[in-house]
């Protein structure tokens, strides 16, 4: 690292500071404050909708499956993108008409405002355990920087995400992630992927050092694809920070092609990841774990600023993935599960940006602690995902597709695809593959059978569901001052 890295590096965190303050000026209601005014074309939006999924995991764990398996270590990316081309072409446009805040708000509107506190509780336990993921990605990238210790590290990556966030809410990170999806671009898919290939002479030479199972579509092993596709795909579907974004479109236009341009970046940032991490294999063909691929090729390979500007776009990854987690998990905190104990619906005198700071603050502090604390990022991700699908797919896809569906129904799904896919963990382990399986299987045989045994959905919640996915307009919260 030379004084023009650490300065390209030091200016890029300086900016993320200053578009939070540009932020917080734009925001002046709860409206602008967690779904940015509700106003992104589609230029903006698709730009962050990239931005939020393709995170640290994608970045650095991306490479290093590349490196561990070769061109199929792209399929966990790759499915991360198939699942937002199939949000964005078959759910999008509804989902945007529902003018909500959270996924557990729309299950009360379909249900009848049954189930929102216990999936409020698992969708706010999924975004801390993401935000968790991020922030311990922060460690590996400041040693690589700076050589700084993982707390100190940590906490500094933390404290920038936390600062940006909590000044301007969805408008800060919105412009922020803009320049994180240009700096990504730049320096993975321009930059680093270029230079990998060539100074491992080539995909010829690359070939001829690997085994042929590097070049295998399906060497990372077909249950392994069929996994990520049950876990990342369908996470996609419904995470509460994806449909945060959603909620941020202009119209159900723009979230339905905006976000088929994301989900297409997503596709050749996967692909990308892995023709790195398999160049790395062939220049570095021992190293102590995949998942250094990443900072080893960007350490020995790339020339003076260019190594600065490929370690900010891994800043970049993970801060976009980090800052959409916290607001995703501080909006659940607040609007979904502390406002119902206090005995409040949700949105109503919620038009508080002050109390959502104070939120994303607190939520913020809380993961840099869990983040100190545990050190394994792939299994605090799959706990993530494990939780989100197992217990909130069914009834969510349910509501959307199934009429027959009741809030007893939904709230069976979650207690009981929840606890299924904790007690398995617990029992085969994190990484095993049962607690997904058996944990889905759970849950739709409890929404159906639950669903039919119990009274259908009442009319009027019905009649008012179809009227809000049609497009009737629904009130917005009235703005206030930014200090109220």
């Amino acid at each position: 690292m030379t004084a023009v890295d650490y300065t390209v590096i030091v200016v890029y965190l300086a900016g993320m500071l200053a578009l939070g303050w540009w932020g917080m000026r734009r925001t002046t209601s709860t409206s602008d404050f967690l779904v940015a005014g509700r106003r992104l074309g589609p230029a903006m939006y698709s730009g962050t909708m990239a931005a939020i999924v393709l995170g640290g995991a994608s970045t650095i764990g991306g490479v290093g499956l590349g490196y561990q398996y070769g061109l199929s270590g792209a399929w966990m990316v790759l499915t991360i993108g198939l699942g937002l081309l199939a949000l964005s072409v078959f759910f999008s446009a509804r989902i945007a008409r529902l003018k909500v805040y959270t996924v557990s708000q729309m299950l009360d509107l379909r249900y009848g405002g049954t189930s929102g506190l216990i999936s409020g509780i698992v969708m706010w336990a999924y975004t801390l355990m993401l935000a968790v993921t991020s922030t311990i990605a922060y460690a590996t990238i400041f040693d690589v920087i700076f050589g700084l210790d993982r707390v100190v590290a940590i906490v500094l990556g933390g404290a920038i995400v936390i600062c940006y966030s909590t000044l301007g809410g969805m408008w800060s990170i919105t412009l922020t992630d803009m320049v994180q999806f240009v700096v990504k671009t730049v320096g993975v898919l321009l930059l680093l992927l270029p230079i990998a290939v060539i100074k491992a002479g080539g995909f010829a030479a690359m070939k001829s050092e690997l085994p042929p199972s590097y070049f295998s579509p399906m060497g990372i092993g077909a249950q392994t694809v069929f996994t990520y596709v049950l876990i990342y795909s369908f996470g996609m579907l419904i995470g509460q920070d994806i449909w945060q974004r959603v909620f941020t479109a202009r119209n159900d236009k723009v979230a339905r092609v905006g976000g088929t341009a994301a989900g297409t970046y997503c596709l050749a940032y996967a692909v990308a990841g892995a023709v790195i991490g398999t160049a790395a294999k062939t220049l570095y063909p021992h190293l102590g774990a995949p998942d250094d691929a990443f900072a080893t090729i960007v350490k020995d390979a790339l020339p003076i600023g260019v190594k600065g500007l490929v370690l900010a776009a891994a800043l970049s990854a993970v801060m976009s993935t980090s800052s959409g987690a916290l607001i995703a998990c501080a909006t659940v905190a607040n609007n979904d599960i502390w406002a119902r104990l206090r005995g409040r619906p949700a949105n109503a005198s919620h038009d508080e940006v002050a109390g959502n700071r104070l939120f994303i603050l607190v939520m913020g502090v809380t993961v840099v602690g869990i983040s100190i604390a545990l050190n394994n990022v792939v299994e605090a991700l799959t706990v993530a995902y494990n939780v989100l699908v197992g217990g909130l797919l069914v009834p969510i896809l349910g509501g959307l597709l199934w009429k027959r569906g009741t809030g007893a129904g939904a709230l069976a799904s979650v207690a009981v695809g929840g606890t299924t896919v904790v007690g398995l963990m617990f029992w085969k382990g994190i990484l095993a593959s049962e607690p997904i399986y058996i944990g889905l299987l759970a849950s739709l045989v409890a929404y159906v059978a639950v669903s039919l045994a119990t009274r259908p959905t009442d009319a009027a919640v019905l009649d008012a569901w179809q009227r809000r996915l049609a497009g009737d307009p629904a009130p917005e919260p009235a703005p206030t001052p930014a200090n109220a």
